[in-house]
């Protein structure tokens, strides 16, 4: 006698989405990696485009950027700056990333006073209800 189990669990295609703080985090964790990695192991690197490690290094890193972050134009002459010999010794994945960073916070900042600025229900109040030192709720009027 054979017996078939079915699983119970199904399996879906969907993504679990990631915010954008850990997403900035984990940018910033590997560019600062990065240029550790070009800054500690210097001699590798040294020859800036003819050294085949230095190039897999950058390449990695930006693709791995731009998966977590997007496209910025702040990668762009970033990696052209990795290719100059002695300029690896500049942080500048991190300091292209913290500036992404800074964009994002800007954006975000200015979302926020624009959603102050036009509240969802204009002209419209909605009664607010406290709890009361009897235990009871109150309603404010309007």
């Amino acid at each position: 006698m054979a017996m078939q189990y079915e699983s119970s669990t199904a399996v879906t295609d969907a993504t679990i989405p990631i915010s954008p703080g850990s997403r900035l985090r984990a940018a910033m964790v590997l560019a600062i990696m990065a240029d550790a990695l070009q800054i500690v192991v210097f001699p590798l690197f040294a020859e800036g485009a003819l050294s085949p490690a230095d190039d897999v290094l950058d390449l990695a890193v930006a693709a791995v950027l731009v998966h977590l972050l997007g496209w910025h134009w702040e990668f762009l002459p970033t990696f052209f700056a990795e290719l100059v010999p002695g300029v690896d010794l500049v942080p500048f994945w991190t300091l292209a990333v913290a500036n992404v960073y800074r964009k994002w916070k800007q954006t975000v900042v200015i979302t926020e006073e624009r959603r102050e600025e036009r509240p969802a229900l204009k002209g419209q109040q909605i009664p607010c209800t406290l709890r009361s030192d009897r235990g009871s709720d109150a309603e404010f009027e309007k």
